[in-house]
């Protein structure tokens, strides 16, 4: 399929209407200047055909004047001959004298403005007509046989050769015009369709990298306007792939590397285990039970982790997937935080960090997925512990807020703390603000989408080196 070019089609369209429009006005114009020129010229012939007969009529209305004599004489000494030439018409149609002095020839010659002037009673008459020889005349006639016996009219003739010529030059004049106006929008079209093509070829041609997984490319934005923003919208667009792109590498790098820890120590311990039960058999002694206990609780215990982990990317890809299912019901907040709390109070314990619960007696329902909230909680606490060190303090507190009719769950630890820059960051999925602490680093993404979708928020305050603080606020039944 031919391809449809932008330019053409805005050069058809737009010049194309244009082209219209010029055309329709110069046409008016010039029939208007056409108008004007011929309008006057009639005017002009026909008041100097009417002073002529004024003087005659005066001639006439004296008994003692020869009007036959007069009218050559009016006729010899007509002022304007050399624009325009007076004729006397005898009672047969002939012009028997003119102001030029040529005499008529003896057959009679075409006048349909004579014609008109004897058959209307206004006794006058107007044409625009062509000589014998061609060429483009306006002639008025006046009838004046009711006050001569051997004329009877008077003919004004005059040629319209200046005037075609002026309107000629007027509408040569208007073309050259309207043509240069269309070559000015031509190269102002060509221009402006220019400077919108250039960035969306660039655009085009990006696109196609951005497709490749190319995310070093950028835009120039050359404007202000729509276009401008576009380009900025699609460099900021690839910033954000870049980032995500970033971040979804180093994602893959430290989940291999996080499967890869307990892998590799339960694949350690089941070795040992194994060739221990092998020794015991080929050399029928004893095995050692605590080391087979040792051995059996870190299988245990990274199972238990690598478990963990396999739900918690299991949990993500359903939510990207949009099919992370909620058992909604009303449920007791204090009775899932309790749980949490005691899966990591021995932990804490063994790693030298205090963990303080002040459960208060009694706080409102909330109506949610208690597996769901749960999680939230362990995974919060999971991440105080985790990234505090021995001798640190984990405080979790829940309480009940009076004034809009929720639950507010904080837990706060005194461990590293976040970067002020990474703050914004830490709910995006894939981002790791500190790769020294295991984690895959969307646990906190698949929190804060679970208290999102129970209509609640989930607030992070931390201070590098000092701490952080988790506030959870559920809306109450």
């Amino acid at each position: 399929m031919a391809k449809k070019s932008i330019t053409r089609r805005w050069i058809t369209n737009n010049l194309g209407v244009i082209v219209l429009i010029l055309l329709v006005i110069e046409l008016a114009v010039i029939y208007a200047v056409q108008s004007y020129f011929y309008n006057s010229a009639r005017q002009y012939l026909e008041s100097k055909i009417k002073a002529v007969n004024a003087v005659l009529t005066r001639y006439a209305s004296d008994p003692g004047t020869n009007l036959s004599a007069e009218i050559r004489s009016t006729l010899e000494n007509f002022s304007d001959k050399d624009k325009m030439e007076l004729m006397a018409i005898d009672c047969d149609g002939r012009i028997v004298l003119t102001s030029s002095g040529f005499s008529s020839p003896d057959y009679l010659i075409s006048m349909p403005d004579y014609d008109a002037a004897m058959q209307d009673e206004s006794s006058y008459g107007f044409r625009n007509s062509r000589t014998e020889n061609g060429e483009r005349i306006m002639a008025v006639t006046m009838r004046i046989d009711s006050i001569s016996e051997e004329f009877s009219a008077i003919r004004v003739v005059a040629s319209l050769e200046t005037i075609d010529d002026a309107v000629s030059g007027f509408v040569l004049a208007v073309t050259l015009a309207a043509i240069a106006v269309l070559l000015l929008l031509g190269i102002s079209d060509l221009y402006f369709v220019g400077s919108i093509l250039r960035p969306i070829r660039e655009i085009n041609a990006n696109t196609e990298k951005f497709a490749q997984g190319d995310f070093s490319a950028r835009i120039n934005q050359e404007s202000e306007d729509e276009i401008g923003e576009l380009c900025a919208g699609i460099n900021h667009m690839a910033d954000e792939l870049s980032a995500t792109e970033a971040m979804k590498n180093e994602f893959i790098s430290s989940v291999s590397h996080e499967l890869r820890t307990p892998l590799t120590a339960i694949k350690g311990w089941a070795e040992t285990l194994s060739d221990m039960s092998k020794d015991a058999v080929e050399q029928k002694t004893p095995q050692d039970p605590e080391m087979m206990q040792k051995g059996l609780h870190i299988i245990v215990g990274e199972t238990a982790r690598l478990s963990e982990m396999v739900e918690e990317l299991l949990d993500f890809s359903r939510m990207q997937s949009g099919h992370f299912p909620l058992q909604m019901d009303t449920m007791d907040v204090l009775a899932e935080l309790g749980d949490a709390v005691l899966i990591y109070d021995e932990r804490a314990r063994k790693e030298g960090i205090r963990l303080i619960y002040d459960e208060p007696e009694m706080l409102p329902f909330v109506y949610g997925d208690k597996n769901r909230i749960r999680q939230v909680f362990i995974n919060i606490i999971d991440n105080a512990i985790k990234y505090s060190d021995a001798g640190g303090v984990v405080t979790i507190t829940a309480e009940a807020v009076d004034d809009s009719n929720a639950v507010r769950i904080t837990v706060q630890d005194t461990g590293c703390g976040i970067k002020e820059s990474d703050l914004g960051k830490v709910k995006t999925k894939f981002y790791k603000p500190n790769h020294t602490r295991r984690g895959s680093g969307i646990g906190l993404a698949v929190a804060d989408e679970i208290v999102g979708m129970h209509n609640g928020t989930l607030d992070i305050d931390s201070v590098e080196n000092v701490g952080t603080t988790v506030t959870i606020t559920l809306p109450a039944k």
